[in-house]
């Protein structure tokens, strides 16, 4: 973490930008108070980018409205009701929001929307210390009341005041909680931690989106896994991600089996690794994939003679689980749809190393894997955890063999996008068909022709089917 005097510097520089110095000098000159606040103070301070800005004040939305309409070009208030009005001034979006005072009805999440009158009682409802601290603006005075610089140099995550309290109030924040220790690679005080065990239940009153909204930013973070550990061992992921939890399977001495739950984490962290290393940026898809490729295994757990465990057809399981839980979170459709299709594949590859596959083989890997064969590239180079170098070594090899042959079939017969040698719309001219099923039996055959023999040409294919039509019962 930078010293005091250096992100103190920082934050200077982010006053002494144009936008912010007209938008403090508005508000000083109307008489209100205005705090640049939350993660840009904590960013500073932690020696990272300065992106978003957001500062509260104590002018009301109506007030803070007429203040930013003669410097900015755009006004948005679609978060009036809560207090916050956006603009955009000399090109830089900017967030500002009446002070707080929200009390909660503990029934739901949705607060009953108070505004207060002072700096610092807005401060205590954040959710975490390290995001309670502001910068008071035109003076440049840092407002620290709940030791957030503190916590920040002891790299700990706590609330201002009882966590009990916070998480009760607004139960989202436990999984902020795990998201920010993923985020920043910080620890979770103890006390905190006792309080989501606790309060792990009041999820309930959460809506899904914001559930899913938080699951998908911790995923996303550059190194997930102990924000998944604290979801698991508070119990949390339990009742929003239950299928991770439950890869922790029993083990006794006659059935020896690789630790599922830690080979989930292992095949994640492997998979982000490969994402970066070949130049990609964070994909919730691949990592989703990583994290559910293995969830069938539970179901179809069996001991054999001699105490083999085996987990028989759990890609097929695991992929009807995973889109059922990501349906549950109402993720998108496109999301369900990749990361079902990536984990019903993960398992494809390993029977490369059997034998030779034929170019048909390798091409019905690409068309099986479609716009998603770089993800199954390295989710199933990532699966690979064995501590066997040479194990380690032959599949590598095997893959390095398989991804060369896609790219020189790839190259002779452009088969990035394998379709038939004659579209629907030549079928039918040259069967006399109007749309219908005959003409979908006949583009499939074409595409097997393609898969097991490589281009035809458009000559070659025309006789083929029609020799296939004339032979048809």
């Amino acid at each position: 973490m930078e010293n005091v005097a250096a992100a103190v510097a920082r934050l200077g520089e982010v006053a002494d930008s144009a936008p912010v110095q007209a938008l403090a000098s508005a508000f000083a000159s109307a008489g209100k108070e205005l705090a640049l606040v939350g993660g840009p103070v904590r960013d500073a301070f932690l020696g990272r980018p300065v992106k978003d800005l957001d500062f509260t004040t104590n002018a009301l939305p109506d007030e803070i409205l007429a203040l930013v309409k003669p410097i900015s070009d755009t006004q948005w208030d679609v978060g009036r009701d809560f207090g916050t009005i956006a603009a955009r001034i000399a090109g830089m979006t900017v967030e500002i929001t009446t002070y707080r005072a929200d009390s909660y009805d503990g029934a739901t999440r949705k607060p009953v929307v108070a505004f207060g009158d002072n700096l610092e009682d807005d401060l205590e409802r954040r959710d975490f210390t390290i995001n309670a601290m502001a910068l008071r603006l035109p003076e440049r005075k840092l407002v620290d009341p709940w030791g957030g610089l503190e916590h920040l140099m002891a790299r700990v995550i706590t609330t201002p005041g009882l966590p009990e309290v916070s998480f009760g109030d607004d139960p989202l924040r436990m999984l902020r909680a795990a998201r920010f220790s993923s985020q920043l690679g910080f620890d979770v005080s103890p006390e905190t931690v006792q309080a989501m065990t606790d309060l792990a239940p009041r999820l309930e009153i959460v809506s899904v989106e914001r559930i899913s909204d938080e699951l998908s930013k911790l995923l996303l973070t550059d190194d997930p896994v102990p924000g998944i550990r604290l979801l698991v061992d508070t119990g949390i992921a339990g009742l929003v991600l239950p299928e991770i939890p439950a890869l922790r399977l029993e083990r006794d001495e006659h059935a020896h089996h690789k630790d599922v739950y830690e080979h989930t984490l292992t095949v994640l962290t492997q998979a982000i690794d490969l994402e970066k290393s070949r130049g990609h940026e964070p994909s919730l898809e691949l990592r989703l994939a990583a994290l559910l490729h293995d969830i069938g295994k539970p179901a179809t757990r069996r001991i054999e003679s001699g105490g083999v465990v085996t987990f028989h057809h759990h890609d097929v399981v695991g992929a009807k689980l995973a889109s059922r839980r990501l349906k549950a979170l109402r993720m998108s459709n496109d999301t369900i749809s990749t990361v079902s299709r990536l984990v019903e594949l993960h398992l494809r590859f390993f029977g490369y190393t059997d034998g030779a596959w034929t170019d048909s083989a390798v091409r019905r890997y690409v068309r099986d894997a479609g716009d998603n064969l770089e993800w199954l590239h390295i989710l199933t180079r990532a699966d690979v955890t064995t501590r066997n170098v040479r194990k380690a070594d032959r599949l590598s090899f095997a893959y390095d063999d398989l991804e060369e042959r896609i790219a020189a079939i790839r190259e002779a017969e452009g088969i990035a996008a394998v379709r038939p040698d004659l579209d629907g719309e030549e079928i039918m001219r040259i069967l006399d068909l109007k749309p219908g099923r005959e003409v979908g039996e006949a583009y499939r055959f074409l595409l097997d022709l393609r898969l097991d023999e490589g281009p035809l040409g458009a000559e070659e294919a025309e006789r083929r089917l029609l020799s296939w039509w004339q032979s048809r019962p």
